[in-house]
């Protein structure tokens, strides 16, 4: 029988190299709002939310004032952050709007919906919400049908004006 990895188990923290630390910590803390909990010098950030330890990890050990990694090769596709609530996700995607920070995407994949950008470096970040999972589609078998429809931010905006009442 394979081994199988046990049921609770999770994506603890990504740790991802960049070319200019400074430059990702304006993106990742300015910008996404993470705390930085430490730093090791001028060669690494360790960031969190809510105090955890550290979710992102950020060096220029083998990658100071390198390029990024060349489109359609291997690597990284994307690291993605769960935000708590709908309004949550809203949130972050008004505030990288008002900062006219490109939005490369969005969908609305039937259990979650997410917005997709890249930071400094070209890494993929997929920022989402879960949809409670009784309503996630599920076929007459009773497995899983995930989809990739089109999610409208206007629609997610409202979310916030639902919010404060205007």
């Amino acid at each position: 029988m394979d081994y199988k990895a046990p049921e609770h188990i999770r994506v603890g923290h990504v740790h991802l190299k960049v070319a200019d630390l400074e430059r990702s910590r304006a993106f990742y803390c300015r910008l996404l709002g993470f705390e930085v909990m430490q730093e090791y010098g001028h060669s690494a950030l360790f960031l969190s939310a809510g105090g955890y330890h550290h979710h992102i990890g950020l060096n220029v050990w083998n990658s100071k004032g390198s390029a990024p990694p060349a489109a359609h090769h291997t690597g990284l596709y994307h690291v993605a952050f769960l935000y708590p609530q709908r309004k949550d996700l809203a949130m972050i995607v008004k505030r990288l709007m008002q900062h006219g920070y490109p939005i490369l995407g969005a969908a609305d994949h039937g259990v979650s919906e997410a917005v997709y950008l890249e930071d400094p470096d070209r890494n993929g970040i997929e920022l989402y919400w879960d949809k409670p999972q009784e309503l996630w589609p599920i076929d007459a078998e009773g497995k899983l049908q995930m989809v990739t429809d089109p999610l409208h931010l206007e629609h997610l905006l409202l979310e916030l004006d639902f919010l404060t009442g205007s």
